[in-house]
């Protein structure tokens, strides 16, 4: 698995389909929100919206993380 081209692709991912539309807020930005003022009004195709707008950004959290695990392991065995 080559992680740092994954993590180029869901950062492309991240700040093109996970921040559209852009105006007047980011997408997700305006749905978490949403979701945290109590998701009044939300119905299934909202919550759908907003995994589909925030997949990228959970891939791109692992693949940092996964990233992180490496470097650390990579320290400790030396």
């Amino acid at each position: 698995m080559n992680l740092k081209r994954n993590i180029l692709l869901a950062l492309i991912a991240s700040l093109t389909l996970g921040l559209a539309p852009f105006k007047p807020e980011p997408h997700i930005w305006g749905k978490l929100k949403w979701i945290a003022g109590g998701a009044n009004g939300m119905e299934l195709m909202d919550y759908w919206d907003t995994f589909i707008h925030g997949a990228p950004w959970v891939a791109l959290i692992l693949f940092l993380f996964l990233l992180l695990i490496r470097n650390f392991k990579k320290t400790t065995d030396s």
